[in-house]
């Protein structure tokens, strides 16, 4: 969200003070500070069950993943979570995002359920990260991107992902109750948002 320019608004050099000192704990520390106005969540929101935000346009599972967990910097987090890279150094340097702005990320998805952190350090205080749950999710999400990208983004595939069967992963995506290969022909749209259908608003 863009900020005005001119006339600071009540109570912004307080903001701006505090973000400037979170960074240089980043900084000093390379651990994230826990953020004092992120409260607690409970146990379904920690699932991500209770993290609802009203988004412009259709109702929508992307729209509203996307504002989690769209940004760059917090998919290569996942990513780096994914691959076991659990300590903040670690995902500053696999992923090459700025400390604060990492921090900021991270801070974020703890606060969404979507990561977790544990103490592995108490002097000085230290944490790493892991993935919940939540996040356990978002693996085959990850592999989907991966595919993508090996195919229409990258001349070499940078990464290979061995399966059990004793190949390389070559996912696809199947329907759970009858075991086919799902292909975009074979889908139909139902749209259970009210007030809406596929085309759009209902007048």
């Amino acid at each position: 969200m863009s900020e005005r320019r001119g006339a600071a608004a009540p109570g912004l050099s307080g903001a701006t003070e505090e973000r400037g000192s979170a960074a240089r704990a980043v900084l000093a520390e390379g651990v994230p500070p826990s953020n004092p106005r992120v409260a607690p969540k409970s146990a379904p929101e920690r699932a991500g069950h209770g993290v609802r935000e009203e988004l412009p346009g259709r109702p929508c599972s992307v729209a509203a993943t996307l504002s989690l967990v769209g940004e760059k910097w917090a998919l290569l987090a996942i990513r780096e979570i994914s691959f076991g890279n659990r300590r903040f150094d670690q995902i500053v340097r696999n992923t090459g995002a700025p400390r604060d702005r990492l921090a900021a990320r991270l801070r974020a998805l703890e606060a969404a359920g979507v990561i977790g952190r544990r103490q592995y350090s108490d002097h000085p205080p230290r944490y790493e990260y892991e993935l919940t749950p939540s996040g356990e999710d978002l693996r085959p999400v990850l592999t989907a991107l991966r595919t993508w990208g090996d195919k229409w983004a990258v001349d070499t595939p940078p990464t290979a992902f061995g399966h059990t069967c004793g190949h390389d992963l070559d996912a696809m995506m199947v329907c759970r109750h009858c075991g086919a290969e799902v292909r975009s022909e074979d889908l139909k749209v139902r749209v259970l948002a009210p007030g809406w259908d596929r085309s759009g608003p209902v007048a």
